[in-house]
């Protein structure tokens, strides 16, 4: 797969198709190909001597799909982040990144003072809507654009995930890696093969986004986007997806158990609607059994895969008989192109049904982690006997009869509400408040799945909290970390137990009644 040939083919047959429609905007192929051609112009001729990631801030805009491929046609990575990441965290990664351009397709009430302020004071050229609309209003030099685009192993996105020392890493995916993980998705279900519509729960800066815009685009297919504000709303919620017209879902578990709180959410609600591909967090039994009795005409897929991998790398689609099991559900099979190997604490391989660390191989297989060799040494590794790339996930499962099962994370890292997070990096956060000495979040579950976080804290000695300090605690971490990272208890303590050999003793503190 050709994802960006794909692209210009679809714009060439059908230019007046609906590539992607937010609320009222909508976007067709032949605009996308037209205004991403002069705006990569543009980046061509003013950006020559440097091949840098550029970030693109908004929410869901056409116009973000247009900077993300003007990007990569121009020859440079683009790093998309949302509006809804804070200012602590908005300001780590575009320190990371390298001086360039912020594309910012958004209108400015959409964003937060703190946000306009640090965009503004970031020493960077800020290319507004209303900047991008001059610029690809002028005609682009399609002979400068022609073979300047990314390809093969040089990196098309970056997206930031959470990291162990408070700070977002950003992991790399290539052309080629893309290009691998479409010539699979394609496959996952029928609708994907005939320009259908594709519907979009993750904002961009969640590497989800990429199974439903990359494998719509690559279809030829229109990507119905479902705003934050949309989906908070149980009424509009629902009055979108039956305009939507929906045949390919693509979200998280936990969004499908929200709608399915609804009782209109039924086939008659989505008609045309054939498939649910889920990924980025754990599907319960009981989501799927009320799914294949309310959707009797569509199949639900499991998926599973890390942003390292890709988004997801094995499939299953999951029968009434496997909804009914005991045991959780399989994450799949692993796609072609790939590898899974189950390895002890000493990387041996272990037999089918033992439990150990999943290890994934193959041709989706990251790159690494942007500007960090030690945390990309730390997971990657090229594999001996395949010659493949391999990564180390930390997670926990199984494979039985080729089937993979997931199991939980080995160290400190959690999925809560398809967000993936590591516990240190909310409790480095923590610690960066004023009067916070000691942090030590804890994860809740219930039936295999964290249901939520409670953080313990030790402030300092001559702290004096009152019944005012929990909220603002957690009203200045909102300024460092997205909201779905705050935990949702904050408990303050005299100390934190410790285990004989030092370290904090969490499961102790996970017993405590609080």
């Amino acid at each position: 797969m050709d994802i960006l040939a794909g692209i210009k083919s679809t714009a060439s047959l059908h230019p007046e198709r609906i590539v992607m429609q937010t609320g009222p905007e909508k976007l067709t192929y032949g605009q996308l190909w037209e205004r991403s051609g002069a705006l990569a112009s543009f980046l061509i001729n003013e950006y020559k001597e440097s091949k840098a990631p550029f970030a693109v801030f908004g929410h869901k805009s056409p116009w973000m799909l247009i900077c993300f491929l003007a990007c990569v046609r121009a020859g440079h990575a683009y790093c998309p982040l949302d509006i809804s990441i804070p200012e602590g965290r908005l300001q780590d990664i575009l320190a990371t990144l390298p001086a360039g351009p912020v594309f910012m397709p958004v209108r400015a009430d959409r964003i937060s003072s703190g946000q306009r302020s640090l965009l503004d004071g970031c020493g960077r050229r800020i290319l507004d809507e209303e900047s991008l609309e001059r610029l690809c209003a002028e005609p682009g030099d399609e002979s400068s654009v022609c073979g300047s685009e990314v390809t093969g192993d040089e990196t098309f996105y970056i997206i930031f995930t959470s990291g162990s020392t408070g700070r977002p890493k950003g992991v790399q995916i290539s052309a080629a890696c893309l290009n691998n993980f479409l010539d699979w998705s394609l496959t996952l279900d029928k609708a994907a093969g005939n320009g259908a519509v594709f519907l979009n729960q993750a904002p961009f800066s969640f590497d989800l986004s990429v199974m439903d815009l990359y494998t719509c685009l690559a279809a030829g297919g229109t990507l119905y986007c479902l705003e934050k504000s949309i989906q908070s709303e149980y009424r509009e919620l629902m009055h979108a997806l039956s305009e939507s017209g929906a045949q390919v879902w693509v979200s998280t578990p936990s969004f499908a158990d929200v709608c399915l709180a609804d009782p209109s959410f039924t086939q008659a609600l989505l008609p045309q609607l054939e498939c649910f591909l889920f990924c980025g967090e754990t599907l319960a039994n009981k989501t799927a059994k009320r799914l294949l009795a309310r959707f009797p005409k569509a199949s639900v897929v499991n998926t599973y895969g890390p942003t390292e991998s890709t988004v997801a790398l094995t499939q299953v689609r999951i029968t009434p008989e496997m909804a009914e099991a005991s045991e959780p559900l399989p994450v799949g099979r692993v796609k072609p192109g790939s590898r899974i190997r189950i390895a002890d604490e000493a990387g041996i391989s272990l037999p089918d049904g033992e439990k150990g660390e999943i290890i994934l191989l193959g041709n989706t297989v990251s790159t690494g982690y942007f500007e960090d060799p030690v945390r990309t040494g730390q997971s990657f590794f090229a594999d001996p006997e395949t010659g493949m790339r391999g990564y180390h996930t930390g997670d926990c499962g199984y494979l039985k009869d080729g089937m993979l099962y997931y199991c939980g994370r080995l160290d400190l890292q959690i999925k809560l509400h398809g967000y993936r997070m590591e516990l240190e990096d909310i409790e480095a956060n923590l610690c960066r408040l004023p009067h916070v000495r000691q942090a030590v979040v804890v994860p809740g579950w219930r039936q295999g799945k964290v249901t939520g976080l409670t953080g313990y804290l030790v402030l300092a000695p001559d702290e004096i909290h009152n019944e005012n300090t929990v909220q603002e605690l957690r009203l200045a971490l909102s300024g460092l970390i997205p909201d779905y990272m705050i935990p949702k208890k904050l408990v303050i303590l005299d100390r934190i137990p410790m285990t004989p050999n030092g370290k904090a003793d969490r499961k102790a503190l996970a017993g405590k009644t609080v």
